[in-house]
């Protein structure tokens, strides 16, 4: 999204930034197939690991799930409907996705195709997230 962002002009306007649900994996680097397959697309791959706040969710303007199991425990960190309001899948930004399938799957425990399938996923939920950020600051 930082590069989409970059390229309309907008990174000064819109924050960027990740954290997980869960702790699992907090303090640690991105899996090394993610950042191989992120390298050889051309982005920028430095990451580490942190986990999703409460609190943030009051000075964010969207939250951004990749499934419905993360936007389900988002939601459950929200404290009023206008928190909750916050918090969208990715590929629902996607006009090819259909509403049955807006979960970015999880590869995880698969090989570095899945890597490459999700980035795929999320670079056209990004497009979409892009045209919405354009409209939201005009």
């Amino acid at each position: 999204m930082r590069e989409r962002l970059a390229e309309a002009g907008l990174e000064g306007l819109v924050g960027v930034d990740s954290a997980g649900t869960g702790s699992w994996h907090e303090g640690d680097p991105a899996d090394e197939r993610a950042v191989r397959v992120l390298r050889e697309a051309g982005y920028d791959s430095e990451h580490v690991a942190r986990q999703f706040q409460p609190e943030w969710l009051r000075g964010l303007d969207l939250v951004i799930a990749l499934d419905r199991g993360h936007e389900r425990v988002l939601r459950r960190l929200a404290r009023t409907p206008e928190e909750a309001a916050k918090i969208r899948l990715l590929r629902s930004f996607d006009p090819d996705s259909r509403f049955d399938d807006l979960d970015v799957p999880d590869p995880y425990y698969g090989d570095e195709a899945g890597f490459e399938e999700v980035l795929r996923l999320c670079e056209a939920g990004c497009d979409g997230l892009l045209a919405e950020v354009r409209t939201r600051v005009g």
